[in-house]
């Protein structure tokens, strides 16, 4: 009898990983429509406005993306972090870091502070309404003393009978103008050393004592706003604290895992958009009598990004994943931290160098996504202290 030998498949350029259920495709598909048709054409003008309209998250939570992870009694969708990641990647995709860190920000960086710390009444009170993109939420962590070093908060929130008086100052706050809800960081216990004695408060936008200093003036994620946050005296009801009192470094590092494999994903989905600007442009442009693509140097060095990019976005999900399962990833989210913050500028600068003078010009969208990478190795964990993590873990 005759046999017929099987012809092998080519596989997608970007495989999903092994655990994704036919609701991680569906949300990759419906996020990918909507970057294309309601984000892509209208997203230049936030880059000289500063901020994403307030419209735009409305309409994200009407179509149930700003709930990917809570719990549907609030109108969430209950999902896992490997949505988070897809979430992420797909907004990284867009070509506009500033309109991805906004959304992000408020999906995985702030809110699941309440969502994760919160009581049910405050859950109750706020979480619709964050979802629902009708409240926008900051997280106020860093000062201008203490970014990474989260132990040198000098942010203080002394008790006043029913209240706290929080006084400092937190710096490099993303969404801190548009913000409606601040989770602020603040030692409760003067005493205490390093990490205790820090406990988180929900500020709304308007409490006396709480003020925007100034709006920040950045290189990249231009339509992102970021500011500068005052408390004065800032008079904070104690039913506002989220958990315990002197808890809240614990709650810090348990988000820090979830931003991080956030970051990773927006910087992979910004690396795959870049090679793809890239490849488009060296097949049209020509010189020395041939197409760019033509150039040997050229498309393999292409080829080997792809491939190193198409590796740390399989890190990126594989970290994403075992989070899911309720595993200890610290190690596996500290390398996907330092590792894609690095790439994704690696990527910038070549991809950028393809385009020649045109990758130079504000025009092109190779020169926003350049300006915009840089911030990937110092934002959520700088490129050094995720190193650190991953070197006390390799013993």
């Amino acid at each position: 009898m005759d046999t017929v030998e099987p012809v092998a498949r080519e596989a997608p350029a970007c495989l999903d990983h092994p655990a994704f259920r036919p609701e991680h495709v569906m949300l990759r598909d419906q996020l990918r429509r909507f970057v294309e048709t309601e984000i892509k054409p209208v997203a230049a003008a936030w880059e000289n406005k500063g901020s994403v309209p307030r419209e735009v998250l409305r309409r994200m939570g009407a179509l149930g993306f700003l709930g990917i992870r809570y719990e549907e009694a609030h109108g969430g969708a209950a999902l896992d972090t490997l949505a988070t990641a897809i979430l992420a990647e797909e907004l990284g995709r867009s070509t506009y870091g500033g309109f991805a860190i906004t959304v992000l920000v408020h999906t995985d960086m702030a809110s699941p502070h309440l969502a994760n710390g919160g009581t049910e009444a405050q859950r109750a009170r706020w979480m619709p309404g964050i979802i629902a993109g009708e409240i926008i939420t900051a997280v106020a962590v860093t000062e201008p003393d203490a970014g990474s070093d989260v132990a040198g908060m000098r942010t203080s929130a002394r008790r006043d009978g029913d209240d706290y008086l929080l006084n400092g100052t937190k710096m490099y706050i993303t969404n801190g103008v548009l913000a409606d809800l601040v989770f602020v960081a603040a030692r409760t216990d003067p005493q205490a050393k390093g990490s205790r004695g820090i406990s988180i408060f929900a500020v709304e936008r308007g409490t006396p004592g709480f003020s925007v200093g100034r709006a920040l003036d950045k290189q990249g994620w231009r339509s992102s706003d970021t500011a500068e946050l005052v408390f004065d005296d800032c008079r904070v009801a104690a039913a506002n604290r989220l958990g315990a009192e002197n808890r809240g470094f614990y709650a810090i590092m348990r988000n820090f895992q979830n931003e991080r494999i956030v970051l990773g994903a927006q910087a992979m989905g910004e690396a795959q958009a870049m090679i793809a600007l890239a490849l488009d442009w060296v097949r049209q442009r020509r010189a020395f009598g041939a197409t760019l693509w033509e150039k040997q140097a050229i498309r393999q060095r292409l080829a080997m990004l792809s491939a190193r990019v198409a590796a740390a976005r399989q890190l990126v999900y594989h970290a994403a994943w075992l989070d899911s399962l309720g595993h200890d990833c610290t190690l596996q989210v500290s390398q996907v931290k330092a590792l894609c913050g690095e790439l994704v500028n690696e990527v910038a600068y070549a991809c950028q160098q393809f385009h020649g003078g045109m990758g130079y010009l504000r025009e092109s969208a190779i020169e926003r996504m350049v300006r915009d990478a840089r911030v990937q190795s110092i934002g959520g964990g700088a490129t050094e202290v995720m190193l650190e993590e991953v070197a006390k873990r390799l013993g």
